[in-house]
């Protein structure tokens, strides 16, 4: 069966890691199918859902505390490296929004992707942690994904820590959006997706524009920024539809 499985029902692209025997433990091909599958998810696309398969959502790298072989190239360990670099880029860059689903484990790219999803919906019983730094790895591949959505001390105890964390802490830490009972958590999943569906599709998208620009921006261009988006947007006939 195919490492990740991706369905559509209607404007909903869902994706899920599917190595549930490995805690879905990703590999670069892992990575680089994500990353496929969202960028080439098509207008007709509202909302994508990224999940794991089993009992955990991801518990890292595959190859991850596996020894180097040999001498290798800063340009050839870089190239590798934006294997996951670019995943992490087409979440941001994603003209809509991407839910991450947490049941179980998030561990080193698994934490990182949890990180930067738009939403983060996390059962109570799901862990998170980088454990990078007990490998004898520098973790900026999980940082970057932290930059805009850790506070600096929570990133900083993360790191050099690698503790791991339940699932309300990284709701704290800005890691997750909300915590839910891990029985209810496909219910809240099914809620939420109601809930963004009923807005028309310039909306969606205007407000996963807004959102991956403004916070980069001063002040002031952030808020010149949303009065221009607001008339653009709320222009539109599609805007005017019934819900």
């Amino acid at each position: 069966m195919a490492d990740i499985l991706s369905k559509r029902d209607g404007a909903v692209l869902e994706i899920t890691l599917n190595r549930p025997e490995q805690g879905n433990g990703a590999t670069d091909e892992m990575a680089l199918e994500v990353t496929r599958l969202i960028e080439a998810a098509g207008n007709d696309t509202q909302l994508i859902l990224l999940r794991g398969a089993g009992n955990d959502f991801c518990i890292g790298r595959a190859m991850m505390g596996q020894p180097q072989q040999g001498p290798v190239e800063a340009l050839d360990r870089k190239r590798a490296f934006d294997v996951v670099f670019n995943a992490y880029g087409a979440i941001r860059n994603s003209p809509v929004p991407v839910v991450g689903i947490v049941q179980g484990r998030a561990l080193g790219f698994g934490c990182a992707i949890a990180a930067v999803c738009d939403i983060t919906l996390a059962s109570d019983k799901a862990t998170f942690q980088v454990p990078e730094m007990a490998h004898n790895i520098l973790p900026t591949m999980v940082m970057s994904s932290f930059i805009d959505r850790v506070p600096r001390k929570a990133f900083t105890y993360l790191v050099y820590s690698t503790a791991v964390i339940g699932a309300e802490r990284a709701l704290s830490f800005g890691i997750v959006s909300d915590v839910v009972p891990h029985a209810g958590l496909e219910d809240a999943v099914q809620k939420l997706k109601a809930a963004i569906l009923k807005a028309p599709p310039p909306a969606i998208r205007g407000l996963k524009e807004y959102a991956r620009t403004a916070f980069s921006m001063s002040t002031e261009g952030a808020v010149d920024y949303a009065r221009n988006i607001h008339a653009v947007i709320n222009s539109s006939s599609e805007m005017r539809r019934k819900p």
